[in-house]
């Protein structure tokens, strides 16, 4: 049981991955994106490859995975996102279908549907990290990661990148009026979140030690919405509650010991509905979106600060109109 609860929460953390990089896009650029399971592969089949074909250790392809991420998501990017709503998360569906394609019949690369096995674990200071007898410590070795991530995403939203990035989501023909360029923000927000998605894939792929095409499918870019919706658009500790909660309920089944009873299309029912019914009833997620404060107002001292400021201002505008007074009575 304590083994089945430690993989829940790995897979809440891979599963963050994807869903910090979701928030990113969705939350903070308030574009509608539905390929991250496409660049959660990138970062499989790049560790995968790269370490049974090539000997390569796991935290060079990580950092590969993350490269191509970043360069397919700037390609796919800047011709795409010149589309709003509907129509780009139509095309990123689409794109999401073709990185799977690609990788289901590049057979000389990715060996097909048979997929790539035996991919060797990942090693920490030379110590092998087993996530088959050491679910404890891969799991540390998966927070760390996770935590340096939403450090970046925390420091990086409050920056002016950030900023702007907020500024397009709320009013885009206002951001560009104020001399914002909204394609460059939107396009860095696809990287970001491509880039994190693939981070998550090469975690993925030396936990299971074995990757398919098949596990890359529409449904986990629904799922990763649905964890994002959830939690809080916005919000990162909200993204990270809502993926807990998503696998919380993906192994239900197993942990009521009622799997013969609910089949596994049951979930996806359940995902569905949960969309459903968070946008009628809170649509602003379980946390929400957190309210953004300036340090001046921010406490009582920034008050009687503000309410000094408008009493000179009003004693200086009082003592012009007495000049002005002055000289028309001289007049």
């Amino acid at each position: 049981m304590v083994n089945f609860i430690l993989l829940i929460l790995i897979y809440t953390v891979i599963y963050s991955f994807m869903a910090l990089g979701q928030n990113v896009i969705t939350g903070y650029g308030g574009m509608l994106s539905l390929c991250q399971a496409g660049f959660f592969a990138i970062g499989s089949y790049t560790t995968g490859i790269l370490t049974v074909k090539c000997g390569w250790g796991f935290w060079p392809t990580m950092f590969v995975g993350m490269f191509i991420a970043i360069v397919l998501g700037i390609l796919i990017g800047i011709p795409t996102l010149r589309l709003k709503g509907d129509y780009l998360a139509i095309v990123t569906l689409g794109v999401g279908e073709i990185i799977k394609n690609v990788i289901n019949n590049w057979i000389s690369l990715t060996n097909g549907p048979m997929g790539i096995q035996r991919i060797p674990m990942v090693k920490v200071f030379g110590f092998k990290v087993n996530p088959y007898n050491n679910k404890f410590g891969f799991l540390l070795l998966s927070l760390c990661i996770l935590l340096l991530c939403a450090l970046f995403l925390h420091r990086f939203i409050r920056t002016r990148n950030g900023r702007a990035l907020e500024a397009v989501r709320e009013d885009e023909l206002a951001s560009l009026s104020s001399g914002i360029n909204s394609t460059v923000y939107k396009v860095m927000a696809f990287a970001i979140g491509a880039c994190l998605a693939s981070i998550g894939g090469s975690l993925y792929s030396v936990l299971t030690l074995s990757i398919s095409p098949g596990t890359y499918t529409f449904m986990m870019s629904v799922m990763v919405l649905c964890m994002v919706v959830l939690g809080g658009m916005g919000n990162l500790l909200g993204v990270i509650l809502g993926a807990f909660i998503i696998q919380l309920i993906s192994y239900l089944p197993e942990l009521t010991g009622l799997s013969r009873v609910i089949p596994p299309q049951c979930k996806e029912i359940l995902f569905g509905v949960i969309l459903v019914v968070m946008m009628i009833f809170r649509p602003e997620g379980l946390l929400g979106r957190p309210k953004r404060q300036t340090n001046f107002m921010s406490d009582s001292k920034g008050t009687v600060l503000l309410y000094k400021a408008k009493h000179v201002c009003s004693n200086i505008s009082s003592l012009f109109s007495n000049i002005k007074k002055g000289k028309g009575g001289k007049a």
